[in-house]
């Protein structure tokens, strides 16, 4: 029986890496290459991206040479991406006129403030659903066009193209004859109207954006044209998205009020909503995906620092040498002794929204140690998972009675047991550790016909773990109530903090 296969990319934050998955949804091959993390100033993240595109060149190619398949059986090439790290580059040429700013980038706070000061807040946030924050893409543009010499002049004349990392994938992979992005994809940079479904002239003159930049908006599983830059690949790109929203697909959350965080350096916890629903008090509207010619929404609570805390105490403190170590540290511990982590280390988001807070570990004794502050940092995850679970419920009247988890930090079952208890709900880890590569890989799967409906997704096997909540009411609220006097000791009273 002749199987077709869909070819994965997923470009994140850290690294690349490509899949190739099945028409029975397993994933039967990957590879994965890393890329350079540039830090010019402090709270500046740079990364190159002809480096990321060379990478993924490479991989697309080993993937050729090495799965167990021929070519011609790969069907379609599929794309999720890092959001809100954006590209600027020549049209002409297809060279980049700097480094990629990449989400975490807080060189923008500046601009930022100077655009509420003047009172655009409230007109970005009815047409966005996002505030204005150097976490989105808008004022990294503006930041670009202001300091590269002769960007403003060059774009003014329609000679540059801007575009978040599927956007530059999707031009250089087809040797510039595409220029797209998805409508998920859009939906983070400021610029596009999740009303209307278009890019808004209004923000565009409000960060000094020329229209001529900007990609065409596709639907997630659109036809977004066909690789030419590769010798032995020449095959459709569809499915395209961007990661958090690749993981809410991937979890199969198709029904309103279903829930997913994905844990990677940062943390998006994701509720399908359906519809577009208004919020207030630090969460973000986006756009869930485009499918089949209809968008559905979602709300978003955004958490800088998850994955990092861990990656923090592991390379920089060295406070344990494998994940398995940090595991059994903070098991042998009966309690937290008091010792809380607020993990601001490039501010806090939702519902806080503080870029100008920095992290602290509060509560230290002389009889505190390295298990104490590994506990706390891990324990930090699941306060701020908490932090936004609460504020979802409040602001759509949506309760979530489970939450689906996936990424590299919920191989640490400590972690996601303390998540569980903490929200008083069963929390599901997918075995799968790609669910937003394989989000990109089922909407690139319908948009071929290799599989015609959602229900046949639904039906596709997915193995998980189930953690059901263990911890008494008692020390749920109490726990929670030191965290939150944790953060309220740091938290800087700025513009930008919406809540506590």
């Amino acid at each position: 029986m002749k199987t077709d296969y869909i070819l994965g990319l997923d470009q994140s934050t850290s690294g690349t890496k490509a899949l190739v998955v099945n028409s029975e949804g397993q994933i039967i091959f990957k590879e994965s290459k890393q890329h350079k993390q540039y830090y010019p100033h402090d709270d500046w993240v740079e990364h190159d991206p002809l480096e990321i595109y060379e990478n993924v060149k490479k991989l697309l190619n080993e993937v050729i040479d090495t799965a167990p398949i021929k070519a011609g059986e790969i069907k379609v090439l599929s794309i999720t991406n890092q959001r809100e790290t954006v590209v600027v580059w020549d049209k002409d040429t297809g060279e980049p006129i700097y480094n990629a700013v990449v989400w975490q980038c807080r060189r923008t706070t500046t601009i930022c403030q100077q655009l509420k000061d003047q009172g655009y807040e409230r007109t970005v946030k009815s047409k966005t659903g996002l505030t204005i924050d150097p976490y989105f893409s808008a004022s990294k543009v503006k930041w670009i066009l202001d300091h590269v010499e002769g960007a403003k002049e060059k774009a003014a004349k329609g000679k540059l193209l801007l575009g978040t990392i599927d956007s530059w994938l999707i031009w250089k992979l087809t040797e510039g004859n595409v220029h797209a992005t998805d409508v998920t994809n859009a939906s983070r940079t400021l610029l596009f109207n999740i009303h209307t479904l278009q890019w808004d002239d209004e923000l565009l003159e409000i960060f000094d954006i020329p229209r001529s930049m900007l990609p065409v908006v596709k639907n997630c599983d659109s036809m977004y044209g066909e690789t030419t830059d590769l010798a032995l690949l020449q095959v459709p790109i569809s499915g395209v998205i961007g990661d958090s929203q690749g993981a809410l697909f991937g979890q199969r959350c198709f029904e309103k009020g279903m829930a997913k965080a994905t844990f990677g350096t940062g943390t998006s916890l994701l509720v399908h909503t359906d519809d577009l629903v208004e919020t207030k008090n630090g969460l973000v509207t986006s756009v869930a995906w485009g499918y089949e010619g209809k968008v559905n929404y979602a709300l978003e609570g955004i958490i800088r620092a998850t994955g990092d805390v861990i990656n923090w105490m592991y390379k920089d403190l060295e406070l344990f040498n494998d994940f398995e170590e940090a595991e059994h540290l903070v098991k042998d511990l009966s309690s937290n002794q008091g010792v809380y982590l607020v993990p601001a280390f490039v501010g806090l988001g939702a519902p806080y929204w503080s870029p100008n807070t920095r992290a602290a570990i509060i509560g230290m004794s002389r009889a505190t140690g390295k298990a104490h502050i590994i506990r706390a940092g891990l324990e930090s995850i699941a306060y701020q998972v908490k932090d936004i679970i609460h504020l979802i419920e409040k602001e759509a009247g949506i309760k979530i009675k489970s939450l689906k988890v996936d990424g590299g930090a919920t191989s640490n079952q400590f972690l996601v047991q303390y998540i569980a208890d903490m929200l008083g709900i069963s929390v599901i880890a997918s075995n799968t550790a790609e669910l937003s590569s394989m989000g990109s890989v089922y909407l690139g799967g319908l948009g071929v016909g290799i599989w015609n409906s959602i229900d046949e997704i639904i039906d596709l096997n997915q193995s998980n773990k189930v953690y059901l909540a263990e911890m008494a009411d008692e020390y749920r609220v109490r726990y929670y109530q030191e965290w939150k006097a944790a953060v309220e000791s740091v938290l800087v009273e700025d513009d930008f903090m919406v809540s506590k």
